[in-house]
């Protein structure tokens, strides 16, 4: 009987280990938010990153609102139209957050009520090129063929430090860069918009998987508004033909996908 119960002992112990680790992202994970449009939350070493967070109410399909955002520690905003600038002012000056985004951009954002020590190095931001360090998360500013107010839109490629890499790449066309952008920067991860009409339509996005190479990819700006794709089934099943190795993922807004390097 006593060898009984420390055999259940054991087999609950190896369960209960087992369970800890399929049901938590590990350290150098990247948990995967998307709030529909081209919103993301990326969790990864305890910092966490959101990516243009147009939300609730003005997203008709994000599931959060800005002040169901308890924390935040980085704001990475590609451009400066509504469905992208979104509510990170909010956001910011209740979490703290520094906001990344290209100079002139950044400068809109102060003008209208970001304060400039909420805005990466004092209210500049920064400008396409290189890679910067914020906090060992590594970031480039990409660019990015669409429009903007302020400056120009961009995209970001962001390098935990547990090694994942993923790749947002905003608003934009295909375009003959994502090649050295995915061979400077290998990408376990990209997020692409695939909607037409102001950004890729599934035919450009699935060829820009010849490009970028990445492992996976999460299809964004899509079945939001009535011009755009009402679903990613298209670009689904081009991806599939045209670039068989890439794993896609769709998520519907509010729902997860872990990363792991």
């Amino acid at each position: 009987m006593k060898r009984l119960f420390s055999m259940f002992g054991a087999v609950l112990v190896f369960v209960t280990v087992f369970l800890s680790v399929t049901a938590y992202a590990g350290a150098g994970d990247v948990t995967i938010t998307f709030w529909g449009q081209s919103a993301f939350k990326l969790q990864s070493g305890g910092k966490t990153v959101l990516i243009d967070p147009w939300l609730a109410p003005g997203n008709p399909v994000c599931p959060v609102t800005a002040d169901d955002i308890a924390e935040a520690d980085l704001i990475l905003v590609t451009h400066d139209h509504f469905d992208h600038v979104g509510d990170t002012i909010a956001i910011a000056k209740k979490t703290g957050a520094t906001v990344v985004a290209v100079y002139e951009t950044a400068a809109k954002l102060i003008n209208d009520g970001l304060p400039p020590a909420n805005v990466l190095y004092g209210g500049y931001g920064r400008d396409i090129g290189g890679a910067i360090d914020w906090n060992g998360i590594s970031i480039v500013m990409t660019p990015a063929v669409h429009s903007s107010n302020s400056g120009v839109p961009v995209g970001y490629i962001i390098k935990f430090p547990g090694g994942a890499t993923v790749y947002h790449a905003g608003d934009t066309a295909i375009f003959g860069d994502m090649l050295l952008y995915g061979t400077l920067y290998p990408i376990d991860m990209v997020l692409l918009p695939i909607g037409g009409g102001f950004t890729m339509d599934a035919l450009q996005a699935a060829q820009s998987l010849k490009l970028l190479r990445p492992g996976k990819a999460i299809p964004m700006h899509y079945g939001t508004f009535p011009m755009l794709a009402p679903s990613a089934d298209q670009f689904v099943s081009l991806a599939a033909r045209l670039a068989p190795s890439v794993g896609v993922i769709v998520l519907k807004p509010g729902e997860q996908y872990v990363l792991e390097p």
